[in-house]
């Protein structure tokens, strides 16, 4: 498999250190509901873990929150309430969306505030070995004892230092130089430290998990291309500076998302959260939208492209239930079939497309290939033997797990009741009694179920996905 690594800016090969292959995701800071944007990393990056699976690694992934920073501190005073009760309730509020998107839970959630002496003994080693300094209470890295400080960027230091400034009150030795530990502020929370009473900086947060949870050296670090500066820099600094060794091998960096082809912003009035889209929506057609294009590139967000990928959906859905439905009528035969050699040639496209880069663009591309196939297959006039029809079932449940889709597909099977209606009403259809015939229909219609005619018999569809 090739993977677009940031640091090199290009294709490597992946080779994992070992098994399990260590990722280490970039998760929200939790101070509101996570924006379509945060949906991208999560979405690309659980694609990442599920194909590592498929193709029989071990993973351990871990995600962190970050549970205490300016922004959370300021929402919390805004409403009155802690810092903590803040964090545990837009933690639960991720944790909905996430469940919705279809985004598996991290083998460990680590949370900034649950790991204090972590980041505080790799703060002291910086301050031990002379990277990093105290100053007035607040604890600084020197950037520029990093010899290879802007490797992630590929910019210069000197070009770095054109966008830094210097706050009110900071006592930063360069411009460049970054807070590892802040000090106490009046109604801020706050931990003992060599330095006196205080928090942790946004950086060192990653670092020392990442360090706890996964060791010094991992295999993946990811999240999205607005974290390559100055988070994930910062984090390369620090980190191979206290540990001696590289920190990540790889980097992965999603592209943007703009809405309606403009920067999502609060003050443009384009700002979404998943939650409100996937109200209209719902959620898979998210998932969908940030699997359609490559993860590198960037992608657009409008109601016509969402209602594309709820279209896209619904193909993929009827093709899965149509075959549902003539497993049912099908019969065991003894003659082999070449359906399910010939499906085999989809696989093999989707792999393809996923070991280039994690190209789900070009994997679902190979779906909806086989689906095509399927339908010919399926079509008037032709039949599959049941193993043929099995074997595609099988393929595409297959394929679309490494995506992560068809999550929402509901097995229900018609009561009794269902079934004695549908009787009667073909009955009724038989001895042309077409008013009871339809009234039977409408009522099924009322309570989501549609009667599709067909010369194989009535199939019964579920509305209610």
């Amino acid at each position: 498999m090739k993977l677009y690594n940031t640091l090199s800016r290009k294709k490597e090969e992946f080779t994992p250190l070992g098994e399990p292959v260590r990722i280490y995701a970039c998760g929200p800071t939790v101070y509101n509901f996570i924006h379509i944007g945060n949906a991208r990393p999560l979405t690309v990056f659980d694609v990442l873990r599920r194909y590592l699976e498929y193709r029989g690694h071990k993973v351990l992934f871990v995600q962190n929150f970050t549970d205490i920073d300016d922004k959370m501190i300021a929402r919390a005073n805004l409403e009155g309430v802690t810092v903590a009760a803040l964090a545990e309730r837009f933690i639960a509020e991720y944790r909905t969306d996430a469940a919705g998107l279809n985004v598996r839970e991290a083998d460990i959630h680590p949370r900034a505030t649950e790991n204090i002496d972590e980041i505080i003994a790799l703060i002291a080693s910086l301050v031990e070995e002379g990277f990093a300094y105290e100053g007035g209470g607040d604890v600084y890295f020197r950037a520029r004892r990093f010899e290879d400080y802007g490797k992630l960027s590929h910019q210069p230091i000197d070009d770095l230092e054109a966008g830094a400034r210097i706050d009110v009150n900071e006592v930063k030795e360069d411009p460049m130089d970054f807070a590892l530990w802040k000090g106490a502020k009046p109604g801020e929370p706050s931990w003992p430290s060599p330095w006196g009473e205080g928090r942790p900086g946004w950086h060192i947060e990653c670092s020392a998990m990442a360090r706890r949870y996964l060791g010094k050296t991992i295999d993946i670090h990811c999240g999205g291309q607005d974290l390559v500066f100055p988070h994930h820099e910062n984090e390369i600094a620090q980190s191979e500076c206290a540990n001696g060794c590289e920190f990540a091998r790889f980097w992965l960096h999603n592209g943007y998302l703009n809405i309606d082809n403009r920067k999502m912003s609060k003050s443009a009035g384009n700002f979404f959260t998943v939650r409100e889209i996937s109200e209209k929506y719902g959620y898979e057609p998210i998932r969908f939208l940030m699997l359609s294009a490559h993860y590198r590139s960037p992608i657009n967000y409008s109601p016509e492209i969402i209602e594309q990928a709820v279209s896209a959906l619904g193909r993929l859905y009827t093709c899965r239930e149509n075959l549902d439905y003539l497993l049912q009528g099908a019969k065991d035969e003894n003659n082999t079939d070449e359906a399910p050699a010939q499906f085999d040639e989809y696989r093999r496209c989707f792999i393809e497309a996923m070991e280039d880069d994690l190209n789900t663009a070009d994997a679902i591309a190979a779906v909806f290939d086989l689906v095509k196939e399927i339908n010919i297959r399926t079509g008037a006039g032709a039949s599959l033997s049941k193993n043929a029809i099995r074997s595609a079932a099988a393929l595409l449940d297959e394929l679309c797990g490494v995506l992560g889709l068809l999550y929402s597909r509901k097995r229900q099977s018609a009561n009794a009741e269902i079934e004695a209606l549908v009787e009667k009403r073909q009955q009724a259809r038989k001895s042309h009694d077409f008013k009871t015939a339809d009234a039977i229909r409408d009522e099924l219609k009322s309570r989501g179920i549609t009667l599709e005619d067909s010369p194989q018999g009535v199939k019964i569809v579920f509305e209610d996905r």
